[in-house]
């Protein structure tokens, strides 16, 4: 469970109307606890396939999944991860090579996958592939080419625009990646198209310690929480957090500010949290603030926390992680797997 939520950092949000489907590979060198190779399978935030090189099966992470499919599907899919795995495990030494690297902690990364706007019937598809944290190559899918910003990556990016690789993956991410994402869709509608409003709280230590707006327990997987100060925005020393999962399926996420005692007391800090859905009231949210903690919290028309929904969707910048992996056809009687074979670096 430590490489899903590894996995999970690099998702990025959308905005409402849009949904993603997304493939996250990882192979990994120097770390005998954890398995050398890890596949996971996310829909609009939720994953719901899984796969490692120390069980060797891919599994549903969802029971609508489950429910959804036959074991058929679970055989090819098992059988198509084997292969990724293998050319994972291969891709990694090369690119290490390519880097001059032989010993210590390595992982070779991608994320590749699709998104498609239910109103606009705009479709967008993204791959990317990283080594040690950093870029390796990226697919321009607008210019349909790939392309690296590091010299190691360079030879790759050649090879997968002359030697079918690319005209494979734009068949794929542009048609059978979006025809999957519907699939999904259906399948897990009850729970993927659920509303889940957060619970906020505004917490602070002591006075001369940061302000913590936390908003938990949302879905889908999208907030905006955002500062004002005297009514207008503020964005200085603001830190937002990383979007967290929490162990029912739903999300969390925090923004701090750090003010110095006498601000808060001359200006009016509020914490203003955006998700589709109803309205949270003040008397919903909870604080520990006191009297020294002049924190407002918007409520209504002129100050509430507007819920506003941002769809978890595919990740442009895998921050330190970028995982590889790839679908198959696909066909409404399940005959094939999701997933496609992973080429040579």
């Amino acid at each position: 469970m430590q490489s899903v939520a590894l996995l999970l950092i690099g998702i990025q949000l959308v905005y409402a109307g849009k949904h993603s489907l997304q493939y996250f590979y990882t192979a990994t060198s120097g770390l005998p606890n954890l398995p050398q190779f890890v596949s996971v399978g996310i829909v609009d935030g939720q994953p719901f396939t899984y796969y490692d090189s120390k069980i060797r099966r891919m599994t549903p992470r969802q029971d609508w999944m489950a429910k959804s499919v036959g074991e058929d599907y679970w055989e090819r899919n098992t059988q198509a991860s084997i292969g990724s795995e293998q050319a994972f495990i291969n891709n990694i030494n090369v690119v290490k090579d390519r880097f001059n690297q032989t010993g210590g902690v390595h992982t070779y990364q991608e994320m590749y996958g699709c998104e498609w706007d239910d109103e606009t019937e705009e479709i967008n598809g993204f791959d990317e592939d990283g080594f040690d944290g950093g870029d390796f190559t990226t697919l321009d899918y607008k210019e349909k080419r790939y392309i690296s910003p590091v010299p190691q990556g360079l030879a790759t990016a050649e090879k997968w625009n002359r030697d079918g690789s690319l005209q494979q993956r734009k068949n794929y991410l542009g048609t059978i990646c979006v025809e999957w994402l519907k699939k999904y869709l259906e399948y897990g509608k009850s729970s993927l198209q659920k509303k889940v409003s957060p619970q906020v709280s505004v917490l602070q230590k002591d006075p001369s310690s940061p302000v913590t707006c936390h908003a938990t327990g949302f879905y889908p997987s999208g907030v905006t929480i955002t500062w004002m100060k005297n009514g207008r925005e503020h964005h200085e020393d603001v830190e937002v957090g990383e979007l967290l999962p929490n162990e029912d399926g739903t999300f969390q996420k925090t923004s701090s500010i750090t003010v110095t005692p006498d601000e808060w007391k001359k200006n009016e800090y509020s914490c203003v949290v955006e998700h589709q859905g109803k309205s949270v009231t003040e008397d919903e949210i909870r604080s520990n603030k006191g009297d020294s903690v002049p924190i407002g919290i918007i409520v209504g028309a002129l100050g509430a926390v507007v819920l506003l929904i941002i769809i978890v969707v595919a990740g442009y910048k895998v921050y330190q992680k970028k995982k590889g992996f790839k679908p198959v056809n696909g066909s409404d009687d399940g005959s094939n797997s999701s997933a496609h074979t992973v080429p040579q670096a």
